[in-house]
């Protein structure tokens, strides 16, 4: 494995939709309880839609459908466990949340929140966040075409 592909992470945007309204499911951080995103590295032979769909249920006990024609790629601080933190790179993807279920591998460690997209950036704990919230936020409109395509 390339150094650039293990600094390398990807996740998901997870969302629904409810008439014109668009809203976007947030997780607590391991490290501090903030609200991000989920995300992680790809395992050995995963595709991004793999890990993005591995990481989703781990995180967030959500399943659906990855829109891999919207990647969106920002540079995220992670914490390092030693007090400080790098920046890596994590391509994003929406994804069409179709199930939510209560029991899922990190449920005692993680907490979720539906927040609606216009008030995502007050939720997003950090500036990372805002930049791919923006770029969905651009998106939506051709994203909610895809998500009722892959109702």
């Amino acid at each position: 494995m390339s150094d650039k592909k293990k600094d390398h992470r990807v996740g998901i945007i997870p969302f629904s939709v409810r008439g014109d309204l668009i809203a976007v499911l947030f997780v607590t951080s391991h490290t501090r309880g903030r609200w991000i995103l989920p995300k992680g590295r790809s395992k050995k032979g995963e595709t991004d839609n793999e890990a993005s769909l591995r990481e989703a249920f781990e995180e967030a006990g959500i399943k659906g459908k990855v829109l891999t024609d919207f990647p969106m790629t920002v540079m995220i601080d992670k914490s390092i466990g030693d007090g400080t933190t790098e920046r890596v790179p994590v391509t994003y993807y929406p994804m069409y949340v179709r199930k939510q279920v209560d029991e899922f591998p990190e449920k005692d460690s993680r907490e979720r929140h539906w927040a609606l997209l216009d008030d995502a950036p007050r939720v997003a704990y950090h500036d990372d966040y805002l930049e791919v919230i923006k770029q969905f936020k651009r998106l939506a409109p051709k994203i909610k075409e895809a998500a009722k395509a892959n109702k």
